[in-house]
């Protein structure tokens, strides 16, 4: 797997506003990589884990957290660190709060991608260029136009689409968890904790590959590329166009010996 080469990649062909984010689920602090920060033992603060997620894109900083770290119960859930209990998966406490009913919010939160409860003890997250670690999943935030770019790239390795749920909210499940249960990526819309709390702005969406595509998907952003795809999209310029017609009786007039 070379990580390098996936960010002289997106560099090079979709040019992102931030490094690509390498997250890796650990089962013993032994694991985490030297210099790893984590919120509560380094900032004296518990946060959700799209924040901690958004110090390594935006501040280059590699995070680990565990459950202790943990503000947001959707994010515990998500990467296994609590058990998706009856209470959490019959909607008793109106979270997310948007949703219309208990009845609503339960069908919602039973179709949430989560892992294995204990399964893993951390998670870490680093800019690709800090990351020592072979990831579980590669996140990815750009405006739509890059992002559909890159899933060119998806499309060139796998042929087929690729999948996007979205719910307003609990975007890390959709980013890391199905990503690592299905093998496949994700095109996700961030929700109201990734835009609140982890600054994500309303102009970025992110994609999601496995970490097993990482050299295909760097290869195939080459191939695309060389194919004709291209980020800044090319726009069709060769056409005739039209202008008012006082502009052509200008021109009329400035081609004939009138003076």
């Amino acid at each position: 797997m070379d990580l390098a080469r996936l960010g002289q990649a997106v560099e090079t062909y979709v040019r992102l506003g931030t490094p690509p984010v390498a997250i890796r689920m650990l089962d013993s602090a032994e694991e985490m990589p030297e210099r790893t920060r984590m919120p509560m033992r380094d900032f004296g603060v518990k946060m959700p884990l799209c924040q901690g997620t958004a110090l390594a894109r935006r501040n280059g900083v590699v995070v680990a957290m565990s459950q202790e770290d943990m503000l947001c119960p959707i994010g515990s859930v998500a990467v296994g660190f609590v058990p998706a209990k009856k209470g959490f998966l019959d909607g008793r406490f109106d979270i997310p709060y948007w949703f219309s009913s208990q009845e609503v919010t339960a069908n919602m939160l039973q179709g949430m991608a989560h892992l294995e409860h204990g399964r893993h003890k951390y998670i870490v997250a680093a800019p690709i260029e800090r990351a020592t670690f072979e990831p579980h999943v590669v996140v990815m935030y750009g405006d739509p136009a890059q992002v559909a770019r890159m899933i060119q790239a998806v499309a060139y390795v796998t042929g087929e689409a690729v999948v996007s749920r979205s719910m307003g909210g609990g975007a890390c499940s959709e980013q890391i968890a199905r990503t690592i249960l299905t093998g496949k990526p994700q095109s996700v819309l961030a929700g109201g904790g990734d835009r609140m709390l982890a600054m994500t702005q309303d102009h970025e969406t992110s994609l999601a590959i496995p970490g097993s595509m990482v050299d295909a998907f760097a290869d195939a952003l080459e191939a695309t590329h060389k194919a004709g795809a291209r980020y800044p999209t090319r726009t069709y310029l060769v056409f005739g166009g039209t202008m008012p017609s006082r502009f052509g009786q200008m021109m009329e007039y400035l081609e004939s010996d009138e003076d």
